[in-house]
């Protein structure tokens, strides 16, 4: 099924605010589509590589950590094609659970390693629950947009 260009909008308010180039800048963005497994490898791979340079930078700081993890979220949930715009809630906090794991405490040898995950997904939580929350929140806004423009070409074309 081949997918029509999305029609061209003007920018909202007089051509020369600030507004107006925010919107032009943004709309020249490249926007990716991701699968749902790709979404996933996405940002594991991404709070993974932060995870490492988070514990380079600023010795394993759980704080920036859980910062850098709400943009990570958003991105995800905004860059997952339509089809597939429930997984990225479900993907986000295992890839933070993923990342997690250079910037954790660890111990002496596996048990240490896991008790110091588990201590910092239970430190972290509001963190994680934020980042979820940002990735659920988008994608009901998309959902939302996309169910009124099907209802909108529905009504066109049987008028």
């Amino acid at each position: 099924m081949r997918q029509r260009p999305a029609p061209v909008r003007p920018a909202p308010g007089p051509p020369g605010s600030p507004v107006a180039r925010a919107v032009r800048a943004l709309r020249g963005m490249p926007n990716p589509r991701l699968t749902g497994l790709g979404s996933g490898l996405f940002c594991a791979a991404v709070m993974t590589l932060l995870g490492f340079l988070d514990e380079l930078l600023f010795g394993a700081s759980l704080t920036v950590y859980g910062v850098l993890f709400v943009p990570v979220s958003l991105l995800t949930a905004l860059w997952v094609r339509r089809g597939d715009l429930l997984t990225a809630p479900v993907v986000v906090p295992i890839a933070f659970a993923v990342g997690l794991v250079p910037v954790a405490e660890s111990g002496d040898g596996l048990g240490g390693r896991l008790m110091g995950l588990v201590t910092a997904l239970a430190t972290e939580a509001g963190w994680l629950y934020g980042g979820t929350l940002v990735a659920g929140a988008a994608v009901i806004v998309r959902r939302i947009r996309l169910v009124r423009r099907r209802a909108a070409a529905r009504n066109r074309t049987s008028t």
